[in-house]
């Protein structure tokens, strides 16, 4: 039987990566949008997904649409080493990322997702994004100047440490948003203030890591 619409099979990868990033259901439904009964039925191999979101747990987990829904166990496979990034503990102006010395760890990302962009990781200080993101937690950040509205973006306000905050883009401007309101109150920063604080976007949050 081909490996093409083999739900076992796709079952068993989904797992594999699942139990490699430490993803649970519930983050995988939140992070993508999926229904929850809906994933539950392809992770347990009842039903078989689309190709468009098999596409979207590829991209999620940064690995090829090929190794979820090809039975790779036979092949031999040579192992792929990591790229280790810094873990910074702050980013200022002025200071290129790639000049910072205060490293305070290093994280591994695989070479496919580091192929895509350059990546540094930042520590999280203070409670502003609990519950999702904890004091001492690490996000893994792909360099860029812009994000989409929605994203959660590493950004630099009036040359201060970097702060990891959801964007939200309107008419009136560039509105920082926290997840725990009661730290921190959404801060909206119309068009000339962007350009004259400035307020400055270092990088799209592209994972989360939390630490134990």
């Amino acid at each position: 039987m081909s490996d093409l619409g083999n739900k076992k099979v796709f079952s068993k990868n989904l797992r594999k990566y699942m139990d490699l990033y430490q993803k649970s259901r519930s983050d995988i439904c939140k992070d993508l949008g999926f229904a929850y009964t809906t994933f539950t039925s392809w992770e347990t191999g009842v039903n078989y997904p689309r190709i468009d979101k098999i596409e979207m747990m590829a991209d999620y987990f940064h690995i090829e649409k090929s190794d979820l829904i090809e039975d790779k166990t036979d092949k031999p496979s040579s192992p792929v080493k990591g790229i280790r990034i810094p873990v910074l503990g702050r980013v200022a102006a002025g200071i290129p990322i790639e000049a910072i010395t205060d490293i305070e760890d290093w994280e591994e990302i695989p070479q496919s997702m580091a192929k895509t962009g350059e990546y540094f990781a930042l520590k999280i200080a203070g409670k502003s994004m609990e519950p999702r993101m904890m004091d001492g937690d690490v996000v893994i950040v792909r360099r860029q100047p812009d994000v989409d509205s929605g994203d959660i973006a590493v950004v630099l306000v009036n040359g201060n440490d970097a702060t990891v905050k959801q964007i939200s883009k309107s008419d009136a401007g560039l509105t920082l948003i926290g997840w725990n309101p009661s730290v921190y109150i959404p801060k909206t920063y119309n068009k000339k203030e962007c350009k004259e604080l400035p307020v400055t976007i270092l990088g799209k949050v592209v994972e989360i890591r939390g630490k134990l």
